[in-house]
């Protein structure tokens, strides 16, 4: 299936960083900034801006999902979403093609201010370019959790140990930020409930940061409550 590359007024944009640590850096900012100037130089207004802190080799996004319903819901006829490059859509060949599958059979364009406005062509060079490079973004990711692995091995080799960072069950500030999450996840008397977005929220406009100094997401609260 191949969409009609018609480039609208007006678009969404995607950014997405590995995770929350990295919320607070220059991912965002940089991402924005290329997608600004694509759209600028374009000709288009970036209506809404979506900002993700997760794995590029998850699928299972909350803010995507989120994305998708404003593109099926919106009253204004958006239906392209642009993001910095490719590898900020997945890390993993097989979510990349999901993804871009996703957007094919609804119908909608997906641009990269990197890489151009066809990502979701299916003709068979488009769709060749778009899996090696998406191929390549994977490679460069295995090669970085190699990497990282035999930094930790060096070193417990050295010193007899390597301590990873301690979770939230692990340290009393963390266990104080779990109690605080679960406290604001308690239902009321009338048996509501806040969403994890909601817990967010009030988590940040508190002032009160994660472990790491950032600020609060749908998807850090929801790791933190399953998995500390």
């Amino acid at each position: 299936m191949k969409v009609k590359q018609i480039i609208p007024n007006q678009c969404y944009a995607y950014l997405r960083v590995s995770d929350s640590t990295q919320v607070a850096g220059d991912g965002f900012p940089r991402q924005l900034k290329a997608c600004t100037d694509y759209a600028t130089a374009h000709g288009m207004t970036i209506a809404t801006v979506y900002r993700e802190d997760i794995s590029g080799t998850e699928y299972d996004r909350p803010v995507l999902a989120e994305l998708f319903l404003a593109l099926e819901q919106n009253g204004h006829g958006i239906h392209t979403v642009l993001i910095e490059r490719l590898d900020r859509l997945a890390r993993d060949l097989m979510i990349q093609e999901t993804i871009v599958r996703d957007f094919q059979s609804k119908g909608f364009a997906l641009i990269s201010a990197e890489e151009g406005a066809d990502l979701v062509d299916d003709s068979p060079t488009r769709k060749f370019i778009r899996q090696v490079l998406g191929a390549a973004a994977e490679f460069d990711k295995s090669m970085l959790v190699a990497k990282l692995k035999a930094s930790r091995d060096r070193m417990r080799n050295r010193t007899g140990k390597c301590e990873g960072r301690k979770g939230y069950r692990d340290t009393p500030d963390g266990q104080a930020l779990i109690r605080q999450l679960q406290l604001l996840r308690r239902r009321n008397r009338y048996g509501k409930q806040r969403t994890l977005q909601q817990v967010a929220d009030e988590l940040n406009r508190k002032g009160i940061s994660t472990l790491d100094g950032a600020t609060w997401s749908l998807h850090r609260v929801r790791k933190v409550l399953l998995k500390g």
